[in-house]
């Protein structure tokens, strides 16, 4: 429990990472493997992450983001992949579980009619989910990052067609946000000023 309290009260957002650090692909992986753990609605976990680690990609993704220094700097940045139609692969995700019978048939049938009865035809919602479930991903690669040693750092200011072009994005798929992971170079700023509890929190 300490640990998780410390990783959440030391993460903060990195603008300045060691361009000579490099992860291994064990490394990126083991972060990838704790983001698995994130939750999304129904469980259709409707995001996936591109691991941007080469030289040329990163310079490439780089241009993209209005040429800020940490996309290239640190040794990897993922892109956070919303997936606005991940109900459709409801299916097969919790098929496993009626396999194992820790899910009779009515309870499978109707897990999978409540999420296409929730998203099916609902446009607005299925962006709205790709962002949320990517944003939760996105949290939960920053705090794996954290606990594992590393700084990260967020950003949206990246054009959003042309990352997904350039990174073979389809066509149902957002690009949420990128996150910069590595080892921290000297410069950065101490964690940000909060707002009080009593800004933050109304209990009714």
């Amino acid at each position: 429990m300490s640990d998780t309290l410390a990783t959440i009260q030391g993460r903060t957002s990195a603008n300045n990472f060691d361009p000579t650090h490099h992860m291994s692909e064990a490394q990126i992986q083991e972060l990838v493997e704790l983001t698995l753990n994130t939750p999304t609605s129904f469980n259709m976990q409707n995001w996936r992450l591109i691991a941007v680690s080469s030289a040329q990609q990163k310079a490439n993704l780089r241009k993209l983001a209005f040429n800020q220094a940490k996309v290239s700097e640190a040794a990897v940045t993922f892109i956070v992949v919303g997936d606005s139609m991940g109900y459709q692969q409801l299916p097969t995700l919790i098929k496993p579980m009626l396999d194992a019978g820790a899910l009779d048939q009515a309870a499978y049938d109707g897990w999978i009619g409540m999420c296409n009865g929730m998203y099916n035809g609902n446009a607005q919602l299925q962006r709205d989910e790709a962002i949320r479930s990517g944003s939760l991903a996105a949290m939960t690669l920053m705090y794996a990052a954290q606990a594992k040693g590393y700084v990260s750092g967020a950003m949206i200011g990246f054009d959003g067609a042309a990352v997904a072009k350039e990174f073979g994005l389809n066509e149902h798929e957002v690009p949420v946000m990128l996150i910069a992971v590595g080892n921290a170079a000297p410069g950065n700023w101490p964690r940000k000023v909060r707002r009080s509890l009593a800004q933050a929190v109304k209990t009714v």
